[in-house]
């Protein structure tokens, strides 16, 4: 594809418009989530569209969206285009989904560590972090031996 001079960023444009460094970009370019071309110096210029591009894969950095699930969502989007509003729903919409699952996740997890802390003893048949050499679980939860004061 080619573009007209003017509507090509060089690295530091890119940064500054952005607001990240200029090796950021170059990570982002090296891992294959946006490109460039280069001058007859051999030196980068990036279409403008690379800014959406860079805007989604901040939004995704905030919402805790690794850079391997924006690479996968990114194969579907053209190079040669800034993304449209309708790419961005179906993005979103894939990533809504991940965060649901993930908010379940943590929420089961977060109910898992409340019960772990209010039993405060590892051996509990119920419990997901089970001491399997405890001889004393079978007799049920809570200490087993006590010092009595006669001792």
């Amino acid at each position: 594809m080619s573009y007209k001079p003017t509507d090509m960023l060089t690295v530091g444009e890119v940064a500054q418009r952005a607001g990240i460094a200029t090796s950021a970009v170059r990570f982002y370019e090296d891992q294959g989530l946006i490109t460039s071309v280069r001058t007859l110096g051999n030196q980068r210029r990036y279409p403008r569209h690379v800014l959406r591009r860079i805007s989604i894969i901040q939004a995704a950095r905030r919402f805790g969206v690794t850079l391997a699930e924006v690479s996968a969502v990114f194969t579907d989007l053209p190079d040669n285009r800034m993304p449209s509003k309708a790419d961005w729903n179906r993005i979103s919409r894939h990533w809504h989904a991940q965060l649901q699952a993930r908010r379940l996740e943590i929420e089961h997890l977060e109910a898992e560590l409340t019960g772990c802390i209010g039993c405060g003893c590892l051996s509990l048949a119920t419990c997901r972090i089970v001491n399997h050499d405890d001889e004393l679980a079978r007799q049920g939860p809570g200490p087993r031996r006590l010092i009595s004061a006669a001792d």
